[in-house]
């Protein structure tokens, strides 16, 4: 329960917040924000069900109502929170402006920062490696690094050594290829402490000041490679904390890419074979006897791995007229595999099974033979980090195999799982595997296990209701979850106008496109700052050749010919200077895009945001909801629609006072069944519809 002197605190701090910042105004939304996600985190509900979902409105100010409707009740309880986000930019918002400022005046003693994955890390032993490269450490490389390369990792190390760099790729003044520092960065299987480089390690050094913080800031995936690991490794033990998941509506589509995995084979079978040098490699180097028996183990299933791959591919090449289509791509219906191939599938599951128990053996008798002193410092470095990043392909491997092979639960939806045919220097498959619903696994990684959690978003709901978000994360509107959706306090109806102009075409015709060019150009006119929102990068570049040569003396800001950073940057060095802007845009300019005030009044979106079902995940779905007897339109893409539509028309009102005009150009809008719940669902512009 939800004690007084909590209680107490929230509003005291809440004053002293309303005091300190001018213009502050009280809004009955906010305050009914924090009320709701203390009482439900402090069980005041559900004492065994602790979840609240809420969509708040843009206005509200989301962020300062789950800090303060969180961090007292937490530190009261001896809790800790995470707040996991989908961007980096709400990351670092809340890193260097929200909590620094709600501790300032809130006068709670509590530590914060921003927990990072391994992979953001520099390995000082890899970092090493990679400089003195020779023949016998060049195995785990993906490409032999050149001299200029040699030269810049010197740099790095050189830096971090006189303390001018602290291992973190997002501390760098300069930045590193992909590619590059996908060789150096620190990786679980290759981190071991007991070797004499791994002392000053920037990831443990990192680790340790994240036990002695009170609020941890993450990214969703962070999250997710936590839960998946059991909850408690990478962060704090999952009834030890309260959850804030914020921009919640990414977490359907993370959880699942999250839990898929793709191999392929050919590629497969040729590191393996390099592992079997290595495996060989250590059984010379190391003076103990216990390493023979793993190494001719894992040599046998090494053999073993590469015949089942081999008769993979072969039984593939057979199968070439299957991949004939635009993807190349062979997806098996409703995830079953055909009986020959399943057999391989069971096999190859069984096999990198076992293989994974072997080379784990065999890492363990490494630590060992290290512990002991019986390598030299840079031979155990090097083959620590090599060996961990065999076993982690090896991981890979296994949960790949045993994903295609596994048997799907008839009460679920089945595995999504395809193969798609490689042209590159020598023919290949890359087989693929990846739930199409998470509900249940977030159920029992997440929902059962946490103290508490908040999922929140400017955007959950879908036609005015949290149905299919719901679906979509394994809640239920009646499992004692709750669920909040509260309106943006903005005056959409004086502030804003909603126009759906006549048109001859829908977007299906053949003419619909130069009409669009010809609204455009007549919508833009006398307009000071406009931004057009587009379907498909396709649709852009032909509106973008129809419209430029009538344009006069507006320059069109087109996505892709520049950073998005730029874009915005003369975008807003335009507005100011008091001359016509144009920025032209598709789906990723419909999230995240913040243009206040006099940066956007005129939004004009091209079309219904209906997502192809391209994705073989996306095609499974539908697949799936066909043969349970329902429509896959009406459950799957009208309210996938209806939510990217209300994201899109947020970027028009971004503050209280901002004004303008949304415009939809498709008239699916006024002559389709489903057009009048998609407009219904928008917020409540003023509406013009001709």
């Amino acid at each position: 329960m939800l004690t007084n002197q909590v209680k107490s605190q929230i509003r005291d701090v809440y004053k002293s917040i309303a005091t300190s910042l001018p213009h502050f105004r009280s809004r009955r939304e906010q305050n009914y924000m924090v009320a709701e996600i203390s009482k439900t985190l402090a069980g005041d509900y559900d004492k065994h069900r602790k979840i609240i979902v809420v969509e708040a409105g843009t206005g509200i100010g989301k962020s300062l109502s789950y800090i303060l409707g969180t961090i007292p009740l937490a530190l009261a309880s001896k809790k800790k929170v995470c707040i996991a986000t989908a961007t980096v930019a709400l990351q670092e918002q809340l890193l260097h402006k929200d909590l620094p400022f709600f501790l300032q005046q809130s006068g709670l003693d509590f530590k914060f920062g921003l927990v990072k994955g391994r992979q953001r890390y520099v390995c000082l032993a890899k970092l090493d490696a990679m400089i003195g490269a020779d023949d016998s450490q060049i195995a785990m490389w993906q490409n032999k690094p050149d001299q200029s390369q040699i030269d810049k990792l010197k740099k790095l190390r050189d830096d971090f050594q006189q303390k001018k760099w602290n291992g973190e790729i997002d501390t760098l003044k300069n930045p590193i290829e992909d590619f590059l520092w996908q060789q150096i960065c620190c990786d679980k299987h290759s981190c071991h402490r007991q070797v004499a480089s791994h002392h000053h390690c920037p990831f443990h050094k990192a680790r340790e000041d994240v036990e002695t913080w009170d609020v941890l800031i993450a990214n969703h995936s962070l999250l997710f490679a936590d839960l998946e690991l059991g909850g408690g490794v990478i962060l704090p033990e999952p009834e030890d904390m309260f959850y804030v998941i914020d921009e919640a509506h990414h977490l359907p589509i993370v959880a699942r890419d999250f839990s898929s995995a793709q191999a392929t084979l050919r590629g497969a079978s040729d590191w393996i074979e390099k592992s079997t040098k290595t495996c060989t490699k250590l059984q010379n180097q190391l003076k103990t006897t216990h390493i023979i028996s793993p190494v001719q183990a894992m040599l046998d299933l090494n053999a073993e791995l590469v015949t089942l791959l081999n008769q993979v591919a072969s039984y593939c090449d057979a199968q070439l007229p299957l991949f004939n289509n635009p993807e190349s791509r062979w997806r098996f219906e409703h995830g079953k595999l055909p009986q020959p191939l399943l057999i391989q599938a069971e096999n190859l599951a069984s096999c990198s099974g076992k293989a994974v128990k072997q080379f784990t053996k065999i890492i363990s008798v490494l630590n060992e033979a290290i512990k002991d002193g019986e390598l030299a410092k840079h031979l155990a470095e090097a083959a620590l980090a090599e060996t961990g990043f065999i076993l982690q392909r090896l991981e890979n491997l296994s949960k790949l195999w045993k994903m295609l092979a596994k048997e799907d639960n008839s009460k679920g939806a089945p595995l999504a799982r395809w193969v798609e045919l490689l042209n590159s220097k020598q023919q290949d498959y890359l087989f693929s595997a990846s739930p199409i619903e998470v509900g249940y696994m977030l159920e029992s990684m997440l929902w059962e296990k946490a103290e508490g959690v908040l999922l929140c978003s400017a955007t959950l709901r879908a036609l005015n209701n949290f149905n299919h978000f719901a679906h979509q994360v394994g809640l239920s509107v009646n499992d004692g979850s709750r669920f909040l959706a509260l309106q943006s306090p903005f005056d959409y109806q004086n502030n804003a106008t909603l126009f759906i102009p006549q048109m001859d075409n829908e977007p299906t015709a053949d003419g619909y496109t130069e009409e669009l060019a010809e609204q455009i150009l007549a919508l833009i006119e006398g307009e000071m700052a406009t931004l057009v929102l587009f379907a498909s990068y396709w649709q852009m570049e032909k509106v973008t050749d129809l419209i430029e040569p009538k344009l006069k003396d507006i320059p069109m800001l087109v996505q892709g010919s520049m950073s998005r950073q730029q874009m915005l940057a003369q975008h807003k060095q335009r507005c100011d200077d008091g001359k016509p802007s144009l920025l032209m845009g598709t789906g990723s300019f419909s999230e995240g895009l913040d243009l206040p005030g006099d940066y956007l009044t005129n939004l004009i979106v091209t079309k219904l945001p209906f997502a192809v079902p391209t994705s073989p995940v996306e095609q499974a779905h539908a697949e799936y909801v066909k043969a349970k007897g329902g429509n896959p339109f009406l459950q799957l893409t009208i309210p996938d629609a209806s939510r990217k539509l209300i994201q899109s028309c947020g970027r028009l009102l971004r503050k209280e006072q901002d004004y303008g005009r949304v415009t939809i150009l498709d008239r699916r809008l006024v002559t389709k069944r489903y057009g009048k719940s998609l407009i219904d669902a928008l917020p409540p512009f003023r509406k013009v519809i001709e």
